[in-house]
């Protein structure tokens, strides 16, 4: 499967990386985004491996989302064998605000 990371959801990985680099440093920030990176590879295998986001109930997709380092959420849908990647946050946000912001 392919992946296509959304635009705001690019910005939104950005800003999270930007933040864990000025919070804890460049090496940090590295990891990071390996293991975002790495997570993203395991979706293309196993793509239903997330659990169905329930703050998506109202939407005509089914939203997947799955965490990151346990700070981090990746929310996802699957259309035709691409994996849309249609946000990133910080699991520490108000989740509701956040989930309002996905088109």
């Amino acid at each position: 499967m392919r992946v296509i990371w959304h635009p705001q959801a690019e910005d939104a990985l950005d800003q999270v990386a930007n933040y864990v680099r000025e919070q804890f440093g460049a090496k940090r920030r590295n990891f990071f985004l390996q293991e975002v990176r790495q997570t993203t590879k395991i979706l293309q295998h196993s793509p239903y491996i997330g659990s169905i986001d329930p703050l998506f109930d109202d939407r005509p997709v089914t939203y997947r989302s799955i965490i990151i380092n346990g700070l981090s959420k990746m929310v996802y849908y699957i259309d035709d064998n691409i994996i849309h990647i249609a946000a990133f946050w910080d699991t520490r946000r108000e989740p509701k605000k956040q989930s309002e912001q996905v088109k």
